[in-house]
């Protein structure tokens, strides 16, 4: 294990292939990981979302909107946002540490943060509802608790995403789709016509279907969401957006002639396991464990100093249940600041 994938911070993280427990590496990856080195493989293809326009209410100071439950004062069907950032730059893997945005309007089809012209005649420049920032976990993945989304004249129901890197760069501006229907099986439908307890009154009289929008009359291929769910219970959108990430050996050329880490040993394991870092300068080190589901359970090492050579950091799992976690490994040194995911199997 000589060369690791170590992504420097800011760039984002390329995600875990779901195979062995094994740490990414430069030599001997998987089939399905092999892209980025130009291996002449059987490799997963992907192509980046659509992009499209921020249209005329972006968020004004996206930053200040950190928070997973964006709701504000609004009412309306229950409404989850699962949403997943995969990287085209590091094998369509999940993109952890990016900044995701979204925004959309509420039951009336109205904007917060704009409002008071024609374009919105209601004024809702003081509010701050159905905006909100998330970051990607080792899935990829953010969750944003919402209400379902009206709809307004030429647009069909829709939801805005802005993706940025750490540090602020933007990587991809776009816009999520509906799926559509003419029965209650199908969400826009049943909350449009059946949902006036919620407070939907305008049914789908002069509603604009995906085919005739100004956005989306191009095809919907890459921007269509899986809708699932009922009125009484809510709704929960689950989608996937592939961007143009940075690669993971852009980073690998500053990281290798900085440090070494390797798979953690014995593994699977049941009550030690020892993490090997070889440190070529002094470097403050930190090691977090985290489930699959990204939460994370406990901090091995917090921003330790250590001093050049091998370093073997113990991580005991007698409290550990059994199963697969992720281990994120932060160095900090005088060439930069890194973290890389490794997979780790407790017995």
């Amino acid at each position: 294990m000589d060369r690791k994938l170590f992504l420097k911070k800011g760039l984002g993280l390329a995600g875990i292939a779901a195979v062995a427990p094994v740490m990414l590496r430069s030599k001997n990856i998987p089939d399905t990981s092999a892209k980025t080195l130009g291996k002449n493989r059987n490799v997963l293809v992907c192509t980046v979302t659509n992009s499209e326009t921020e249209g005329p209410f972006p968020t004004i100071t996206p930053a200040n909107y950190v928070r997973t439950n964006i709701i504000g004062d609004r009412t309306g069907v229950a409404f989850t946002m699962n949403i997943y950032i995969m990287n085209t730059n590091a094998n369509c893997n999940a993109y952890q540490g990016v900044f995701v945005d979204v925004w959309h309007c509420d039951k009336d089809g109205n904007y917060s943060q704009y409002g008071g012209t024609g374009m919105q005649p209601t004024n809702y420049t003081a509010y701050n509802f159905l905006r909100g920032r998330q970051t990607t976990n080792a899935a990829g993945m953010v969750t944003f608790t919402s209400i379902f989304p009206g709809w307004y004249n030429g647009r069909a129901t829709h939801i805005h995403i802005h993706v940025y890197k750490a540090d602020g760069t933007s990587l991809l501006v776009t816009q999520i789709a509906f799926p559509e229907g003419n029965t209650s099986s199908n969400a826009v439908y049943n909350v449009n016509v059946n949902g006036t307890s919620y407070g939907y009154t305008k049914g789908m009289n002069g509603y604009t279907y995906n085919a005739n929008d100004n956005v989306f009359s191009d095809g919907t291929s890459n921007e269509m969401s899986v809708v699932t769910g009922s009125l009484s219970g809510g709704y929960t959108l689950t989608h996937t957006i592939y961007v143009a990430g940075s690669s993971a050996l852009a980073a690998l050329e500053v990281s290798e002639n900085s440090f070494k880490v390797e798979q953690n040993y014995p593994n699977p394991f049941r009550g030690e396991t020892v993490f090997p870092i070889t440190l070529k300068s002094s470097s403050k080190v930190s090691i977090e464990l985290y489930d699959l589901s990204g939460k994370k359970i406990t901090t091995v090492i917090n921003g330790q100093k250590l001093s050049s050579g091998l370093q073997k950091i113990t991580l005991s799992g007698n409290q550990l249940q059994p199963g697969m976690y992720m281990a994120k490994i932060y160095i900090e040194n005088s060439s930069g600041s890194f973290h890389e995911m490794m997979k780790i199997l407790v017995e």
